[in-house]
């Protein structure tokens, strides 16, 4: 979704337009082994032109109506027969008239891409297209003859840096000036697509096949566009350390830095959906706190509600924590919601604060055990609100207020405690994967004994 993705998408579609031309010359230009006149080389073009646009008229005419009937049918095994039987006659018609198969496939991919059923077909090709992707750049690696490196080492590696040399530059100055893209973006769009495009091996065998190229030729020719490829992602991770992003100041007015307050009984640190929450609580009871944010829009908007105590400061900072007083609350509130960044502030509060009592929001079952390290005290942020979900949906479908409460109270009752039994190996992925199914059949025990005390009190 960047404007150099975006540009360089663009770009490869372009590309894979072009290879259609690319492929249909490389036979031309190969000519053939026996002289022909100048009559007999146009009627081959026209041969060509023909076959193609039988090709294109036809499936535009004719792939509707079929399809049409095979999906009437409701077998998907018959739609992928038939997409298969349009891409190989597609692909024989063209090796019939003296064009690659490959072209041949590629414009039944094309016209099977403008039918209505596409999705569909794509869907059900999926498993083909992985298998033969794979297959295709495996007889692409087991072709490359890696001892050119060794015996001819300065060519291979000068033809490699040569195509990058000359695609890069070319696509910067495309995004510059074409794309309007900025200094940054234009590199990247050049990094992203100096390498050789893998038509470039279909493009290179077919005319290995036709006579244009050596053998030994063809081989430092696949060797040059594999070691582009490869070569690609170290330049992408080169590119950040070129443009450093300049963090530019954040602008906090001075009544959102300057922390006054008495000693508080609470510091929340992070305002944002569950930090709010505690904080309305806190204040609707007339319990003294700070809260700490680094968003000035949170601290705006909190603010705008009636001039909650809320101020600007990274709770990861010693000078921060002191400003607000935390020495002197008794509870210290994480509310943030990045996990990492909750560990290493309540890292930071015990070390300091070693007395203090934290409550941290935790995001899953490894955070909890984090935390819990820390002797802070866990509280999942989705945990209580399925535990709702799933008391309504029990109400629903016919339990009774009662029913339903019972059943939530065992399992919430039953997950902390195997929790806590889970913290003890929770490095442990064998034995974490042990603890939970043997939860899952005790709860589904418990359940079972409920519903039967329940069965036997209502005969009762």
């Amino acid at each position: 979704n960047q404007p150099h993705g975006r540009l360089a998408f663009a770009i490869l579609l372009f590309q894979d337009i072009a290879a259609i031309p690319l492929i249909a010359m490389v036979p031309l230009l190969a000519g053939s082994d026996h002289p022909t006149t100048e009559a007999q080389g146009l009627q081959h073009v026209l041969q060509i032109l023909g076959s193609i646009a039988v090709v294109i008229i036809g499936g535009r005419y004719l792939l509707r109506p079929v399809f049409r009937i095979v999906a009437k049918t409701g077998l998907r095994e018959v739609s992928t027969a038939t997409a298969l039987l349009v891409v190989i006659g597609t692909a024989w018609l063209m090796e019939l008239v003296g064009v690659s198969m490959a072209l041949g496939a590629f414009l039944a991919g094309l016209l099977l891409a403008d039918s209505e059923y596409r999705h569909e077909l794509e869907s059900q090709i999926e498993p083909f297209k992985g298998l033969l992707l794979g297959l295709f750049f495996i007889s692409v690696g087991m072709g490359a003859n890696l001892s050119l490196l060794l015996s001819t080492p300065l060519v291979v590696i000068g033809l490699t840096l040569l195509l990058i040399g000359l695609k890069l530059p070319l696509l910067y100055a495309v995004g510059r000036m074409v794309g309007d893209l900025n200094r940054e973006s234009a590199l990247r769009l050049g990094v992203m697509l100096a390498a050789g495009g893998e038509f470039a091996f279909v493009v290179f065998k077919i005319g290995r096949d036709q006579g244009l190229f050596e053998p030994q030729l063809y081989d430092v020719l696949v060797l040059t566009i594999t070691l582009s490829m490869a070569v690609t992602p170290l330049l992408l991770l080169v590119c950040p350390k070129l443009f450093k992003p300049k963090v530019k100041p954040v602008e906090v007015p001075e009544e959102y830095r300057a922390i006054e307050s008495d000693a508080p009984r609470v510091v929340i640190a992070g305002m944002g959906r569950m930090g709010q929450i505690v904080a309305r609580i806190l204040r609707a009871q007339n319990i003294s706190f700070i809260a700490l944010d680094t968003s000035v829009e949170t601290i705006e908007l909190t603010r705008s509600f009636g001039g909650m105590p809320v101020f600007y400061g990274d709770p990861q900072r010693p000078e921060i924590l002191h400003a607000a007083k935390v020495d002197q609350a008794e509870f210290f509130v994480i509310a943030m919601d990045d996990p990492e960044i909750n560990i290493k502030t309540a890292e930071l509060v015990r070390n300091l604060y070693p007395h203090m009592k934290i409550i941290a929001r935790a995001r899953n079952r490894q955070h909890v055990h984090r935390l819990v390290d820390l002797d802070a005290s866990p509280v999942r942020e989705t945990f209580y609100s399925s535990l709702e979900m799933s008391r309504r949906t029990l109400v629903g479908l016919g339990l009774s207020q009662a029913q339903a409460d019972a059943r939530i109270n065992r399992f919430k009752t039953h997950d902390q405690q195997v929790l806590a039994a889970q913290h003890a190996v929770y490095d442990d992925a064998a034995k974490v994967m042990q603890t939970a199914q043997e939860a899952r059949a005790e709860l589904a025990r418990l359940f079972e004994m409920d519903r039967l005390e329940e069965e036997s009190s209502d005969k009762v």
